[in-house]
């Protein structure tokens, strides 16, 4: 049976500016790190991404090598948009980025122009797309100047593979530096990704001002902390969580007695404003107007809806902010 959208899905998501760009994201977007790769399945994801556009959001976010295994989710993503989404590419935006381990030797890795250009070829390739709306720098490479991983952006933006060009984990003053070089190059920077949840403040000392005084959106990252805000471990590691497996990108040593304490006291403030924990922490991140996007993922669609109501819950008493603060 074809795919046909929810005619009233525009109606039902919020939408911000990305910084001073004309571009608009919904306050939340689709990530599709996990749950959508070559082992995972494919009917599961294509609900999930379906439902999510039902909902307004047009936003999914890639990088080359999520999976497992690399390349394989912008490959089911190709696949799911030949078959039901290709009369709305001109609806969504779809951001990729390059800068971790994608193939063996000197040029599958980090910010070189060869291999930021040569990544983005092969994801346009997987997607079947001419071009992306977003294309990231996904690190930043201590040893390839500044200058040649901001002008491989300004290209790949001047050769229409791709609208925008964006940044992600660079620190203040790195990306400080990385928005005069784009915007001399005449390619100013749209976004930055970075992690940022109640258990990571790090933007808070200075990039977000920074963002804010150059005009840059802000998408945030991991914003339930790779499930620790999910309310799943408020009692420790449970059998067969992400914190288990020893491939995760969670690991047990990082659930420490001080971050139990933490999501527990959280967890009863958000019981007290009618949310669930990771409600609230995607809530939270949200009541900055400097945040454009929130980035989930979703294994389900009634994980996915659940999260969603975080985009219309009400804002936060001086009380509230200051037990979360504590």
């Amino acid at each position: 049976m074809s795919y046909i959208p929810n005619e009233n899905r525009y109606g039902n998501m919020i939408y911000r500016r990305c910084g001073r760009s004309g571009l608009q994201l919904p306050s939340i977007s689709l990530g599709l790190w996990h749950n959508f790769g070559g082992v995972d399945d494919y009917a599961n994801g294509r609900k999930v991404i379906l439902k999510a556009f039902d909902h307004g959001i047009t936003h999914f976010d890639f990088a080359n090598n999520y999976g497992p295994p690399y390349g394989s989710a912008e490959l089911n993503f190709g696949k799911l948009l030949r078959e039901d989404l290709s009369a709305y590419r001109d609806q969504l935006v779809i951001s990729t980025k390059a800068g971790y381990d994608m193939w063996p030797g000197p040029y599958g890795n980090w910010g070189s122009r060869k291999y930021l250009l040569a990544s983005l070829d092969q994801s346009l390739e997987r997607m079947g797309l001419p071009y992306v709306d977003i294309f990231y720098s996904h690190r930043p490479d201590p040893d390839t100047p500044l200058e040649e991983t901001m002008g491989a952006l300004d290209y790949a933006v001047r050769s229409g593979k791709a609208l925008y060009a964006g940044i992600s984990n660079y620190p203040a003053p790195l990306a400080r530096r990385a928005f005069r070089i784009l915007r001399e190059l005449g390619t100013p920077c749209l976004i930055h990704q970075p992690k940022y949840s109640l258990l990571e403040r790090w933007v808070e000392a200075e990039l977000l001002e920074e963002l804010e005084k150059e005009g840059v959106g802000c998408i945030a990252f991991s914003p339930l902390a790779q499930g620790m805000l999910t309310g799943k471990y408020l009692k420790g590691i449970p059998e067969g969580s992400r914190a288990q497996r020893a491939d995760g990108a969670l690991q047990a040593e990082s659930i420490t007695p001080e971050i139990l304490e933490k999501i527990n006291r959280w967890n009863r403030v958000a019981l007290e404003r009618g949310q669930t924990l990771a409600q609230m922490a995607i809530s939270w991140l949200l009541k900055d107007p400097r945040v454009t996007s929130v980035l989930i993922g979703a294994r389900t669609v009634e994980q996915l809806e659940e999260n969603l109501k975080a985009a219309y819950a009400g804002g936060f008493s001086k009380e509230e902010l200051n037990e979360l603060n504590a």
